[in-house]
């Protein structure tokens, strides 16, 4: 299949878990949010426009500081959901492609959260530079599965599972520990429309059982696609080994990388 085909197959099996991602994804650390405003010089009442709000995870932070935000999301039930979590609040949510989408005016920050990669490459920087007024800004982030010492030994137990089913990590691979993730200020430099003005991470942790933990596995693309043995041998060893736990739960360690980037005044 080709790349562009295979990234939208798997970015539209989100929708088919809307509910179960608004109720097991994580949300970012409010530091985040703080830091990205000062970078910005972001004030209330200021115009923002989100690409791909899923649930709203990311949107609802901002709503609450007073922003107002066009949120473009593909997905029809996560659109549904999102205007539900944001009602009473400054937010429009249009389901569509952002790569297709023409805002009515320019905003001042263009932000994704988990959904940049998903976005054509060939065309997401040009799209969100037409979309923001001049010395506007672009912000990317994205959560990411973080392994610090003394975590969980639960993830490097599960491997063999994930081995055996054929979903094992690529050779070479290795866990990241947090502040490791790889950061994308090279791609958004390459773009030639923004510069670069800050890179930070951030971690935090989030503790589930058996089947909080079973259903925020559901709502990966990766464990979406599996077949229906793969996941019946994965989850029930989730089970099966978490029930011998006292506390029959996970510690996961999550990670986010903040970009923060200035429009360049180019020729778009």
């Amino acid at each position: 299949m080709h790349p562009q085909d295979e990234r939208e197959r798997l970015r539209q099996t989100f929708d088919r878990a809307a509910e179960l991602y608004d109720r097991v994804r994580p949300g970012y650390p409010e530091a985040l949010f703080d830091d990205l405003i000062a970078l910005t010089g972001l004030v209330a009442g200021d115009h923002l426009l989100e690409v791909g709000c899923a649930s709203g995870k990311a949107t609802l932070p901002l709503a609450r500081r007073g922003f107002r935000i066009t949120c473009v999301e593909l997905g029809a039930g996560l659109a549904e959901v999102a205007r539900r979590n944001l009602a009473g609040f400054q937010v429009e949510v249009v389901q569509g492609q952002f790569e297709q989408w023409q805002p009515a005016e320019p905003v001042s920050l263009v932000y994704a959260a988990t959904a940049w990669h998903w976005i054509d490459p060939a065309l997401r920087y040009q799209r969100a530079w037409q979309a923001l007024r001049p010395g506007g800004h672009l912000a990317i982030w994205a959560a990411g599965h973080v392994f610090p010492e003394g975590g969980d030994p639960f993830f490097g137990e599960i491997q063999a599972v994930y081995d055996e089913i054929g979903e094992g990590l690529p050779p070479g691979s290795r866990q990241l520990r947090p502040g490791e993730l790889a950061d994308d200020r090279a791609g958004i430099e390459a773009s030639g429309l923004f510069e670069v003005v800050a890179v930070r991470q951030y971690d935090w942790e989030r503790v589930y059982d058996a089947e909080e933990y079973i259903e925020l596995l559901s709502t990966f693309s990766g464990h979406i696609a599996m077949t229906g043995w793969q996941r019946e041998r994965l989850f029930g060893e989730i089970r099966r080994r978490l029930a011998r736990r006292p506390e029959h739960t996970v510690r996961r360690h999550w990670g986010a990388v903040l970009h923060v980037a200035r429009r360049r005044d180019v020729t778009g």
